[in-house]
């Protein structure tokens, strides 16, 4: 929950800085008041939503539909986000029913599953995180044919999120492969093998290339390094760079 139209220049100049890395794909899911105004203005960037209801329209003051963040300029919505999980008690049935009406109303998802410190804790992060991403993907016969370029997996650790502590390269490699063999046994080998798995988690331009040299990390999900376009940017550049050299 930031931005206003204030901060429109910030997105232009992330605009602008992702013409000049064109292999990496960039894009950035402000409030939906802003979906819109950037929509309009952006040449290189995506733009999303950060949420959807999972009904089209009707007695539900104050949501917003999959097909108005579509009409909105959208080509994509965040679900799962664990402060939706958490902060408004969404639940995976729930989370799989948005699913399923973004996938309807021809977005991209960008579906979030991750452990709390307890969990992880416990030695129950693997069996925790299949579980809630198995229980909140659409079942395989709800999926469009073109999965693969329809989804995208955020795994984030609620612990890491916005607390400056990522998750060590090795939590990420063996999380980030568990997950990866959880898409093949769900989508089958090809498809589970392409859908892109990103990293979400106190992400920064200084961490940025250490994250993205593990394995099955196909992209960061990022959080308040996004606020500025020389911190996101920074990040993009990390990710940039396997392909410059």
């Amino acid at each position: 929950m930031h931005g206003t139209r204030a901060m429109l220049s910030e997105a232009r100049a992330i605009d602008r800085a992702a013409q000049r890395h064109m292999k990496v794909e960039v894009a950035i899911a402000p409030p939906y008041t802003l979906i819109h105004p950037i929509h309009r203005e952006a040449e290189q960037i995506a733009v999303g939503a950060q949420d959807c209801h999972h009904v089209d329209g009707g007695a539900h003051t104050g949501d917003i539909s999959a097909a108005m963040v579509a009409d909105a300029g959208a080509t994509f919505v965040i679900l799962g986000h664990s402060e939706r999980r958490q902060g408004h008690a969404e639940s995976d049935a729930q989370v799989r029913a948005k699913a399923q009406a973004a996938f309807a109303a021809g977005l991209k998802v960008i579906m979030c599953c991750g452990e709390s410190a307890q969990t992880r804790e416990s030695g129950k992060a693997v069996a925790f995180v299949k579980k809630q991403l198995k229980a909140s993907l659409p079942a395989s016969g709800e999926m469009p044919a073109d999965i693969a370029e329809r989804l995208s997996i955020a795994y984030e650790p609620i612990w890491a999120i916005g607390t400056g502590q990522a998750a060590t390269i090795d939590d990420i490699a063996e999380m980030h492969g568990e997950i990866r063999a959880l898409l093949v046994e769900l989508l089958g080998a090809e498809q589970g093998a392409e859908v892109r798995i990103l990293y979400g988690g106190s992400v920064k331009p200084d961490n940025a290339a250490a994250i993205f040299a593990v394995p099955e990390v196909g992209g960061a999900l990022v959080g308040g390094a996004s606020l500025t376009a020389d911190s996101f940017m920074g990040i993009a550049l990390a990710a940039s760079e396997p392909f410059e050299n």
